[in-house]
């Protein structure tokens, strides 16, 4: 079959054209063919000399449909690749941003028609338009067409590795709150479903109820988020490497209280965040059912709770823990309470020393549960503390600098 060379500018998109009209009409016969092949080729060369590159881009992608119909290709992969990518350079030649992102749009609705055929080189070419396109918007309107393929078509293996730059694109893209909360909506859903990757779930179920700020302007849509901020919780819950969160006070969230489906879901939170294990077993005791419901194992749920009782207790101490404060707040006996200072050590939510003559723990840092304005006002009035303890120091030196100095010039006046 015919290969496309490039050998001019515009030769490429005339080889496109004739390339696939030749295709279309190979069965109607040379006499039937020949004049229709040369229709549309001289319209393409009439859209490339009045510089109609939206018309252009429309003739071009009625090629795709018919490459990847046609049974007859043998390399039909690399071919529709090769053409493709031919036009969505047109997206360099437009006349204004506009007329690009007319010419992207249409681009990206022939490439999310049928998302199971072919994801992988779709989501390729969604990835080459995107960086070929200067306007920001366009970025971020290709970007989000990537991510409804990349869903629709189960291809989250392509579009994950893109997750790690998102803060960044989002930055770049300059795009408001309600298409920040859909993009992130979109990421977390395709995040759900693949193994190994709750943490990142958490992460963008988080990014989205932050959006959510509580205002009049959220109120009709802040309900749809009712199921995402129990998706939340639980992950949370679930987590056997997270112990700080600030769920709690986020009014997408902070709505389920007051819930009459989820108000228990909220319950467990604030035991998680703001309790002790003793309220944990009584909750369980009350609503192991809907523990069970939600996939939470109840013995994970004690060992979690441990060590969120510990950190309770290195908020509240002054510096040092008893170790009966310990074993009662934790439901241990009497040789457990190291086991359960060396796993919290160990899950890096604590430093401290262990007296054992004097059977206490000193407690230099501890995370805290919630971080939230409390935390940022200790940590300002610590940083405070600080700075004033450095600048005395400073003051210090230069002070027994400059005796040490006049002290020199005195021992050199007697010499003489």
């Amino acid at each position: 079959m015919a290969t496309i060379v490039n050998t001019t500018e515009e030769e490429p998109m005339l080889a496109v054209v004739r390339f696939t009209a030749e295709l279309a009409w190979a069965d109607a016969g040379a006499d039937v063919a020949e004049p229709e092949v040369t229709r549309l080729c001289v319209e393409a060369q009439q859209h490339i000399l009045a510089a109609r590159w939206l018309d252009m881009a429309s003739l071009m992608l009625a090629s795709a449909d018919l490459l990847l119909q046609s049974p007859r290709v043998p390399d039909k992969d690399k071919d529709l690749e090769c053409i493709l990518a031919i036009i969505c350079n047109l997206v360099t030649k437009a006349n204004s941003q506009d007329e690009a992102l007319q010419i992207a749009e249409l681009i990206c609705a022939k490439l999310t028609q049928q998302p199971d055929d072919k994801p992988a080189l779709r989501l390729k070419v969604l990835f080459s338009l995107y960086n070929l396109l200067g306007s920001p918007y366009g970025k971020a309107f290709v970007y989000k067409k990537a991510l409804d393929l990349a869903a629709a078509a189960k291809a989250a293996d392509f579009i994950i590795p893109t997750f790690k730059n998102i803060d960044s694109f989002v930055s770049d893209w300059g795009i408001g709150k309600l298409e920040q909360r859909d993009l992130f909506l979109v990421a977390a859903r395709i995040l759900k479903d693949h193994k190994g990757m709750n943490k990142e779930y958490l992460n963008f179920l988080n990014k989205y109820l932050s959006t959510f700020d509580g205002s009049d302007n959220d109120a009709d849509a802040i309900a749809d988020a009712k199921e995402e901020a129990v998706a939340a919780i639980i992950e949370f819950v679930k987590s056997s490497d997270l112990y700080q969160c600030d769920l709690l006070n986020m009014p997408a969230v902070a709505q389920l209280e007051k819930d009459e489906k989820y108000q228990l879901v909220y319950e467990l939170l604030k035991i998680f965040l703001t309790r002790r294990l003793d309220s944990y077993l009584e909750f369980q005791s009350a609503n192991s059912a809907l523990l069970k419901g939600y996939g939470l194992v109840h013995e994970e749920c004690i060992t979690k709770m441990r060590l969120m009782s510990l950190l309770d207790l290195s908020s509240h101490c002054a510096g040092e823990i008893p170790y009966n404060a310990i074993i009662d707040a934790l439901k241990i006996n009497d040789d457990e309470v190291e086991y359960w200072i060396v796993k919290a050590i160990s899950c890096k939510i604590l430093d401290c020393k262990v007296d054992q003559l004097n059977q206490v723990i000193i407690v230099s840092r501890h995370t805290e549960r919630i971080f939230g304005m409390p935390q940022w006002q200790s940590l300002r009035a610590k940083l405070g503390v600080w700075r004033g303890n450095i600048a005395s120091a400073i003051n210090t030196i230069q002070a027994n600098k400059v005796t040490d100095d006049g002290s020199q010039g005195i021992q050199g006046l007697m010499i003489r």
